[in-house]
């Protein structure tokens, strides 16, 4: 739909008009009207912050310095680091050059494909309130969003489902009408017990640093087995860099961390093999079909052809995917592609399986889904190690830990963290911390 409003597609039938022009027969005029926020690519990750701005300014017929006036308030607080290229900001950085970029125009509709996945919730209540600013200047915003806050912060809603529109109007008035799938009933979990349980992960004074700056800055803890230990921070905290540790992808500086019994420095390849990982950016390959996604992961990971064959059929019957298996990958639902990515990523039923946002851009209902699959793992005994910016989420882990500048802030039960901070929910626990952040997400 989008696509079709910023000129990008071309409609089958029917019309679209966009501050008053056809996205067809006014093409030009739409597109110089319009700033489109995709939710896949909008950056060139090679180029500076500054090169960013000056090519898309370049696109549009206009320079940095004449569309200035229209980004000040945006791009002033990133202007520090316009020498930096794009692929090494934070996920709040790269969304505020994204934004500069579609505005350096100085459009007069703003259209934003799900602007805020992939960013904690800071830097997302950040990222409205610039909205809001806009909004001020007279300029027409339409956004998609998975997060039902950012729906409550709009002033009309439009429910797409199935490529039909089911519902136009007041936000609360949209999700009490389509509450089954805004709203889907909470999980029942009994939570992790085993308090005798052997550590699957051990931590003990993790340090990374670059040069001066530590990025992980001494941090201590430990996970049992079975156990879904949610791992949060804010952009830029350092929980990535300290995944990419534990799961054998980069070496600490100092520190000593063990994982399914192996040690991070020496048998960082043996940690691998025993380990699931399901990456924020890549878990699937498009090109192949399910089956085949399935019987290659299963492979690297060493399984024999029997056995692949024979758990690949129950995997199907299991997510309903039976009649998929040939089906490419590139053509399933977002939410199939994330239930089918945990399951690849579990086959071979890892001790412990880390997930980093498994859930970003998926609705309620498919997300509980997801979380169900989850505690079906959690409960055969596979240790659950999950980074999410979803703070209803994190209400569903066993034990969270939560990062600021490079530290463990808090370390407990959801319940536990709540009540030590006089918080009413784990959103507000979360923002409470992250105000006393020192270091930007840079």
């Amino acid at each position: 739909m989008f696509r079709i409003l910023c000129s990008l597609l071309l409609p089958e039938k029917g019309s679209a008009r966009v501050d008053g022009f056809d996205s067809v027969k006014d093409m030009r005029k739409v597109r110089c009207r319009v700033g489109y926020m995709p939710g896949k690519f909008s950056l060139y990750q090679d180029l500076t912050i500054e090169e960013n701005l000056k090519f898309f300014a370049t696109l549009f017929g206009t320079t940095l310095e004449a569309g200035y006036d229209s980004i000040r308030a945006i791009y002033s607080q990133i202007e520090r680091f316009k020498n930096r290229k794009a692929g090494a900001l934070s996920g709040g950085m790269k969304q505020k050059l994204a934004l500069s970029c579609a505005l350096i125009h100085s459009p007069s509709v703003l259209i934003l494909d799900e602007p805020t996945t992939g960013v904690d919730p800071v830097s997302r209540k950040e990222f409205w309130e610039m909205l809001l600013t806009l909004k001020e200047q007279g300029i027409t915003i339409i956004a998609s969003t998975p997060y039902l806050d950012e729906v409550r912060c709009c002033e009309r809603v439009a429910f797409l489902d199935q490529g039909k529109l089911r519902g136009v109007g007041a936000p609360d008035a949209i999700l009490e009408e389509f509450k089954d799938i805004f709203n889907p009933p909470s999980i029942e979990h009994e939570g992790h017990s085993g308090a005798a349980n052997e550590n699957v992960i051990e931590v003990k004074h993790l340090v990374k640093a670059f040069g001066a700056f530590h990025a992980v800055d001494d941090i201590s803890f430990s996970v049992k087995r079975g156990e879904i230990f949610g791992f949060l921070g804010a952009n830029g905290a350092g929980k990535t860099t300290a995944m990419h540790m534990l799961t054998g992808l980069n070496q600490p500086t100092s520190g000593t961390v063990t994982v399914v019994g192996y040690d991070i420095r020496t048998q960082h390849e043996q940690i691998k093999k025993h380990i699931g990982y399901m990456s924020q950016k890549f878990s699937l390959y498009e090109d192949l079909t399910v089956g085949e996604n399935i019987r290659l992961f299963a492979s690297i990971y060493g399984m024999k052809e029997g056995e692949i064959r024979k758990k690949t059929d129950e995997l199907l019957q299991r997510l309903k995917f039976t009649e998929h298996k040939d089906t490419l990958v590139k053509s399933l639902p977002l939410g199939w592609k994330q239930k089918l990515a945990f399951s690849v990523s579990i086959f071979h039923e890892p001790g412990v399986v880390f997930l980093d946002e498994p859930t970003g851009g998926v609705d309620p209902a498919t997300r509980r889904q997801f979380w169900e699959l989850i505690y079906d793992a959690a409960e055969r005994g596979i240790t659950v190690f999950v980074t999410t910016h979803y703070m209803d989420e994190a209400e569903y882990c066993d034990r969270i830990s939560i990062m600021v500048d490079g530290k463990i802030s808090a370390l407990g039960t959801p319940d536990e963290l709540k009540e030590r901070f006089h918080q009413p929910d784990m959103n507000h626990v979360f923002t409470y911390l992250a105000r006393y952040a020192t270091r930007s997400s840079d």
